[in-house]
This record gives structure tokens, sequence and C-alpha cells, in this order.
């Protein structure tokens, strides 16, 4: 399995980071992808993959939470030169996000589009952090719309409508934790979604999957999420395991 989403580098793994690691890779995970924040995570999650450059692929973005009116022209130029310099696994996590403030909208599309330039002309996926916005962000991405334009919908939990119309603009999704949510519904549709437009994910240290919800996320819960999709989709774990692998690594060339 790949978990193409977790935040490794983050401080809640400070004390057990290698134990965490270890952990997801005796259940099966074998690569992560490691989204970027912005500056001031940067150094770290580099460090991480060049601690595990066999299994870790960091990418390269700012997260739409980090957009700052003073200050997110330098970092998206700072994401630029990152760009120029290495190849990353995606520009991202990237997008919109209008739950934590709403009054920063136009600075975010403003960095979203910049970005998905970024990624058009270094030939990369974007993965995409929606919020609270999925018309804001596919506005954005019909403007940009490109046969390069591809990439993830990370931590979709959107109705079945949004999920289709992402698969028509060349995105899979990533599911988590939220699918094994009681009150999370993407269980009730996904299956009319072919398993060939998904990947898997965790977003840790966030979202963790029940019976964890509430606690710290780990990429070995990966297979707590897998397991769920072999009851959605009414196939074997090892078919959910190779279709998603076989995804993950022709989005992100891992």
């Amino acid at each position: 399995m790949i978990d193409t989403h977790t935040h490794l580098y983050s401080d809640e793994f400070e004390e057990d980071r290698d134990e965490v690691i270890l952990r997801a890779l005796s259940a099966g995970v074998e690569a992560f992808c490691l989204p970027a924040i912005d500056s001031g995570t940067h150094d770290k999650m580099l460090q991480l993959e060049a601690r595990y450059p066999d299994t870790m692929h960091a990418m390269m973005g700012l997260h739409p939470v980090s957009v700052q009116q003073d200050s997110w022209e330098q970092e998206v130029g700072i994401v630029e030169n990152y760009l120029k310099q290495r190849r990353f696994c995606a520009v991202g996590e990237i997008g919109i996000d209008l739950y934590w403030d709403a009054s920063t909208l136009d600075i975010q599309r403003l960095a979203f589009a910049r970005q998905i330039e970024l990624a058009l002309q270094y030939d990369l996926p974007i993965v995409i952090h929606s919020r609270n916005s999925f018309d804001e962000t596919f506005e954005v991405l019909e403007e940009k719309k490109s046969s390069k334009l591809r990439g993830v919908f990370h931590c979709f939990s959107g109705d079945l409508q949004q999920a289709q119309r992402a698969v028509d603009l060349n995105f899979k999704l990533g599911i988590g934790g939220v699918v094994t949510f009681k009150n999370g519904k993407i269980d009730q549709f996904l299956n009319q979604i072919a398993i060939e437009n998904i990947v898997l994910e965790t977003d840790s240290p966030y979202l963790a999957p029940a019976p964890y919800r509430g606690k710290r996320n780990e990429s070995a819960y990966i297979e707590l999420i897998a397991s769920k999709l072999v009851d959605i989709y009414g196939i074997g774990f090892s078919e959910i395991d190779r279709i998603t692998t076989e995804n993950a690594r022709k989005i992100f060339g891992i």
C-alpha cells in the first residue's frame, strides 16, 4: 500500500517517528507521500525524505491555511525555487480552505492558480486541499483546465456529484479515515466511483479511522481504510491493495 498523504514530519511524531514508520512498513505500507505546508516546515519534511530516501516522497507547495496577505507571494516564490532545483512527487498540498478563514478567499484563489501553473510548467500532479470550498476549487480548476492537469482531491468528503466532477477533471479521490466514520457519508456512494479512481491516504496525524477516531493517526492505520473499501466495493483486500497502489504509482511517478 502507499500512504499518499501523511505529515510524518510533524511535531506529533517527534517522540516516536521511527517506530511509527516501522509499524507502517510492517503493516504493508511501502511508500509515503509527504505534503508540504509552508516554509516553516520544509526543512523537517526534506530531512525526513533524506533519511528514508527509498520510501519517503516529498511534495512542494503552500497550504491554503498558510496563505496570508503579507507573505503568500514570497511563499509561492519559495515553492517555485524548490521546483527549479529538483523533482518532487507533486505540487501540494494546495487549494482553498474556507473553514478556517474565508476572508482570505481572493488571495487563496491567486495562490492556488499560480501553483497550478507551476505544476503544469513542471509536469507534476497537484494534491488539492478543499474544505468548505468545492465550488470555488472547481472554478479555479476549470479556469486552468489542461490535458496535463491531474492529481488527487485529498481527504475527499464531498457528494457523488462532486466526486464525479473531480474524476471527470482527471483527478483521483484520496480516501482516508472519513470513509470509516458513521457520519462520513462517502461510504454510501463510493462504489459508484470506479476503484481505478481511488488512492489511499491517512492525513496522519489527523483524521484517524475508526476505532481510533479522535486519537493520533498514523500510516499503519491505512490497513483499516483499505479494509473498509473491501466492504464498499465487494472485492478482496489484495485487489484493493494492488489497484490503489498502482493508481498512486502512476500519479506520483514512484
